[in-house]
């Protein structure tokens, strides 16, 4: 009997053995910045430019939807955002202004005197633009170098989603948010959801990470500000909410901004702005998370995407203010572009924005 059972053992640690030799050894997911060629930087003398997302249509060209607004204004996004539409024969430019997809409709509508942050996907031949808008009193409450928020413009911010069946509109948008906030005063987003970012998962169903911000705590921006889930069987909703906070960190109420989600390879991705340094020892950087549900999301192994700064073809590397709203663009499944918003400061403090398109490809290190 002895025997029998040392038998098993010793047969079982030998088929052990073999199944690990025959696994595949697992790999970390990491993404390599490249050099940006100079056309690829898409500035306007007049305007400032933030958040660009890219999508190919039918006609072959890819189309950038961007969020803009009048520069003598200051850096007044949350009152006079505006998404507008360029087009480019190339991914990495020159982009070209076309017209304002989604322009002003009306301080009466819940979208209707901001648009901003748009993420563009295409599904079932249909172009969904997800964004987020807001209305209010639109009264300009900072100036140029001297940035303020407009408070009620701020806290009305929801997530929306127009549809077209052409790159080019016309776009049809929605009489309500797709993301409005949780009647709760305890609720994760009960005071403000912004800056939607969808995957449709392996099923077929779309799963949605938006920023939230609550109202626990004093104060009239509420707070804390943290990322939620929800899901949907269709991309225009509904969506199921989960109240469970993502990408948190120790001592931070705010942690990270403007996560891009995606599936490749078995697993959700993500590439978040890192608000403090909270993730890595970088400082404000570009950080890279992963999930194998969609719910659950810890910090890859290669997480460093990039620091604030841009490698320009001729050599130069160039610091920045800041490097956000990371959007990636994919083609064939394999992602080809991380696209950016930029800015610098003037002497005199005054914030100079534009989007770029990077170069990028995805390693995968081999480990057991």
């Amino acid at each position: 009997m002895k025997h029998f059972v040392f038998t098993l053992i010793i047969g079982g640690l030998l088929n052990f053995t073999i199944s690990c030799k025959g696994q595949k050894e697992s790999t970390d997911f990491k993404i390599e910045l490249g050099e940006v060629a100079l056309k690829s930087k898409f500035v306007s003398d007049t305007m400032s430019i933030w958040g660009g997302s890219i999508v190919k249509g039918d006609d072959g060209l890819y189309h950038m939807y961007y969020s803009r607004w009048k520069k003598e204004l200051g850096w007044a996004w949350v009152t006079h955002s505006e998404i507008a539409h360029s087009v480019s024969e190339s991914l990495f430019g020159t982009f070209k202004f076309k017209d304002v997809a989604l322009p002003i409709r009306g301080a009466e509508f819940w979208d209707g005197l901001c648009t901003h942050n748009p993420t563009i996907h295409k599904y079932d031949n249909k172009y969904y633009l997800y964004y987020m808008g807001n209305t209010g009193d639109g009264v300009v409450t900072g100036e140029p170098g001297k940035i303020k928020l407009n408070v009620s413009h701020r806290n009305g911010q929801r997530i929306g989603v127009a549809v077209a069946d052409n790159p080019s509109g016309p776009w049809e948008r929605l009489d309500t948010p797709i993301i409005d906030v949780t009647n709760d005063d305890n609720a994760l987003d009960a005071l403000m959801t912004s800056n939607p970012s969808i995957t449709q998962k392996p099923d077929g169903t779309y799963l949605m990470v938006y920023k939230a911000v609550g109202k626990k705590k004093p104060g009239k921006f509420g707070g804390p500000v943290v990322h939620c889930v929800a899901t949907s069987k269709s991309p225009t909703g509904p969506f199921v909410k989960y109240n469970k906070p993502v990408f948190l960190a120790k001592g931070y109420d705010f942690p990270a901004e403007d996560p891009f989600i995606w599936y490749q390879d078995g697993k959700f991705r993500a590439i978040l702005k890192d608000m403090h340094g909270a993730f890595t020892d970088a400082g404000q950087a570009l950080v890279l998370f992963e999930s194998v549900d969609g719910f659950d999301w810890t910090l890859s192994k290669n997480a460093l995407v990039s620091t604030l700064q841009i490698k320009w073809e001729d050599g130069t590397v160039q610091k920045v203010d800041h490097l956000e709203r990371p959007q990636i663009y994919i083609e064939n499944g394999k992602p080809i572009a991380l696209v950016c918003a930029s800015d610098i400061k003037d002497e005199n403090g005054v914030l100079h924005s534009f989007n770029v398109q990077i170069p990028i490809k995805v390693t995968k290190e081999e480990r057991k």
